[in-house]
């Protein structure tokens, strides 16, 4: 029954050793894309 769970949680073998990024940081990223993005287009009626 233990091994089943350790299983579980281990990532695939292709995948071990890449680093995942924090969540947050696409967060991050995301969002100063979007706010990016919409500058540039409506960047003639902000100014």
């Amino acid at each position: 029954m233990e091994n089943g769970e350790e299983n579980k949680n281990k990532r695939p073998y292709r995948m071990r050793g890449v680093a995942f990024p924090k969540a947050k940081y696409g967060v991050y990223l995301s969002i100063g894309l979007i706010l990016l993005v919409l500058i540039i287009l409506y960047k003639d009626s902000i100014l």
